[in-house]
């Protein structure tokens, strides 16, 4: 059986996006914070996507800035397996994404039980907060950024139910972000 993981950069004072969908507040430079995403990337989890995510990612991965920045990190993007969860999007064009218009959470919970291969949440508030509400996420890799900003999304907008977790490890980089990684309690 697949464990889904939800991964997620958030300010300080718990937004994933600021107003408009800003992301600029997030700083991901510093070696050791690449180094990370490059370890992780390689552990060959399905990518998993909602719609305005996906498009924010498929318009810088693969673009010759990203590989050029970052070209471990690039690559991993560009070559791993994708889904993206859209009733809208015609068409997902990004190297090796296949487009799920069906019920979300009805085809996560087939897929969790039929593959081995883990899946990973990047970004897309929306599909964390279904899935934390249907009880799929096996565990939640929150980085925190060391800035607050006015406004945002948050993470878990919208949640119904009270999500208890429990902390299963942390690391503090030299930047000052720190991964805090949860799993239900």
């Amino acid at each position: 059986m697949a464990r889904l993981t939800a991964y997620n950069f958030v300010t300080l004072n718990g937004f994933f996006k600021g107003p408009g969908g800003d992301l600029s507040w997030h700083q991901h430079g510093s070696k050791e914070e690449s180094e990370y995403a490059a370890d992780s990337i390689s552990a060959g989890s399905t990518l998993l996507f909602g719609r305005i995510t996906y498009e924010m990612m498929m318009s810088y991965w693969p673009t010759p800035q990203a590989i050029e920045n970052d070209p471990v990190v690039a690559n991993g993007m560009n070559e791993a397996e994708k889904i993206v969860f859209s009733k809208t999007l015609k068409t997902a064009k990004w190297n090796n994404t296949t487009l799920v218009k069906d019920d979300m959470v009805e085809a996560l919970k087939k897929m969790k039980k039929q593959s081995s291969k883990d899946m990973t949440i990047l970004g897309s508030g929306s599909i964390i907060t279904q899935c934390a509400e249907h009880g799929l996420i096996d565990e939640y890799q929150v980085m925190i950024n060391p800035v607050a900003i006015g406004d945002g999304t948050p993470m878990f907008k919208g949640i119904s139910n009270k999500l208890s977790l429990k902390l299963v490890s942390s690391r503090i980089f030299k930047s000052g972000v720190v991964l805090l990684n949860y799993q239900p309690a």
